[in-house]
């Protein structure tokens, strides 16, 4: 069966870089405050842990609201769904006044359908097809859950250690935090379409690992106290996490729109294990907060770490912007292709 896809797709696809965890992070912030402060603490501890499955259940109800893909629907030889999904999102495109060009017939490729890629597939994209684009998406990726995690969760430690922020306090502290990351994908996120990738991407990576590491002299210098601490940590993150959404987004849309979906699974997986080691050695470092030097180094190395991720993407990034994914990479379904060779 073949199938004629790309008349229907937009040429210059709207980039979202607004992740879902800044949203989770402001409301589970404010609960936490509410509920350790209306609460006694060995119950409120317990019914903040509640906030998050609650949330959970939302996402279920809301995902039964979202047409499903076109473009994957398309290369599982569903056309008439894919029609009829590519009309729902183009009239609700419409009725919030967005203007939609035609595509051009020389946009039109032809595939063949196919029900699945696996794993193996993905293997061979990353070793052989596509091996730049790998180790841009997991340095992109790794770099960035390291410099969140070990910030994040040890944030509190920190208030707490060396600026002496009461426990019910820190929930504020952390919620002018929460802010400030929401704030850099909203005001920054139509720059990666407009300036493009690699100079929005490298910039909100090199930005956050100057300022952090800079800030590490601060904090050793002892000039800092924990609102101007916080304050560091937002313009940090207003840029990094806006940079941290560019680069979970880059792997989606780098790789074959058919293994893309498997490709953000493989590589978020791999970001997390090497987050995990920021909490650990950044609370190894923060100690009883007797003293700085080890916490001084560890912003120093979060600031390195971000640096690498900002150089990398300036030497290897993908001027992806104003194109659609196909041409970003060619399906593996597309009738003589094999996915592309850069």
């Amino acid at each position: 069966m073949t199938v004629v896809a790309g008349k229907q797709q937009q040429q210059q696809p709207v980039r979202s870089t607004i992740p879902a965890r800044l949203d989770r992070l402001i409301i589970g912030t404010l609960a936490a405050f509410l509920l350790l402060n209306t609460l006694p603490a060995d119950t409120g501890w317990r019914m903040g842990f509640l906030v998050g499955p609650v949330l959970a259940i939302v996402i279920l109800f809301v995902r039964r609201n979202l047409p499903e893909s076109p473009r994957w629907l398309l290369t599982h030889g569903r056309v008439r769904e894919a029609g009829a999904s590519m009309r729902y999102i183009e009239d609700a495109a419409a009725r919030d006044g967005q203007q939609l060009a035609a595509v051009p017939d020389s946009a039109a490729i032809t595939i063949m359908p196919e029900q699945e890629y696996g794993y193996l597939t993905l293997l061979r994209l990353i070793l052989h097809t596509y091996p730049k684009r790998a180790i841009l998406g997991g340095t992109l990726m790794i770099t960035q859950s390291f410099l969140y995690n070990a910030i994040f969760f040890t944030y509190s430690l920190v208030l707490t250690k060396f600026y002496h922020v009461t426990d019910n306090a820190v929930p504020l502290y952390g919620l002018a935090f929460a802010v400030g990351n929401l704030a850099g994908p909203l005001l920054l996120g139509h720059l990666f379409d407009t300036l493009g990738r690699r100079k929005m991407i490298s910039g909100t990576y090199l930005i956050p690992g100057a300022v952090l590491a800079f800030s590490a002299w601060l904090f050793d210098a002892g000039v800092l106290n924990a609102a101007s601490q916080t304050l560091v940590w937002i313009v940090i993150f207003f840029f990094a996490s806006a940079g941290a959404s560019a680069g979970y987004l880059t792997v989606s849309e780098i790789f074959p729109i058919e293994i893309r979906a498997e490709a953000i699974a493989v590589f978020f997986a791999i970001a997390q294990i090497f987050g995990a080691t920021g909490p650990l050695l950044y609370g190894a470092l923060t100690g009883n907060g007797s003293s700085r030097a080890g916490l001084t180094i560890g912003y120093l190395i979060g600031g390195g770490v971000m640096i690498i991720g900002g150089l990398v993407e300036v030497f290897l990034g993908i001027n992806a912007e104003g194109k659609s994914l196909e041409q970003v990479a060619r399906p593996l379904t597309e009738v003589g292709t094999k996915g592309g060779t850069s």
